[in-house]
């Protein structure tokens, strides 16, 4: 596999380790949770990750599609993320030819999403509820593994 196309299904793999943290254990109502009055909610944020992924699926394939979701829920947009990761990691990994170039879809949809993982981290601090910092560099993060099931963290700290 070109090693630009690899080190990008890292980088997917490393965004959704990093955004399960935020997302697992949710405190009550996290998914009204605002930042500011106007700033999207926990679960809108989320939505808009799905939102990412998928678009950049569809640009992956060279037809780039975007849909502006309503959110459903926290735990279904979650679902929702979790799936278009691993669509869009399939389609990495089957070596199909892409419709756009990898720097591309690192710099727009998946940097974004990164972003928005942070966010997600913060509105857990503000809503009482903050999640663990840790040490990225020795976490186990594999390509491919892209779902909500993830080793557990090597090195957290408080």
């Amino acid at each position: 596999m070109d090693a630009k196309r690899e080190l990008l299904r890292h980088t997917l793999a490393t965004l959704v380790y990093r955004a399960v943290k935020p997302m697992r254990d949710i405190p009550p109502r996290f998914g009204k949770m605002r930042a500011g009055e106007d700033c999207r909610s926990a679960a809108e944020i989320v939505a808009h990750m799905g939102d990412l992924l998928d678009w950049a699926f569809t640009a992956a394939q060279g037809n780039p599609v975007w849909n502006n979701s309503e959110p459903e829920s926290f735990t279904k947009d979650a679902a929702r993320f979790f799936a278009a990761a691993k669509s869009l990691d399939d389609y990495l990994a089957s070596g199909a030819p892409l419709g756009c170039p990898t720097e591309k879809l690192f710099q727009g949809p998946i940097a974004d999403a990164l972003t928005h993982v942070g966010q997600l981290a913060t509105l857990r601090r503000l809503a009482g509820a903050p999640v663990r910092g840790e040490n990225y560099f020795v976490a186990d993060i594999q390509s491919g593994r892209v779902g909500p099931d993830q080793a557990p963290p090597n090195r957290e700290f408080d």
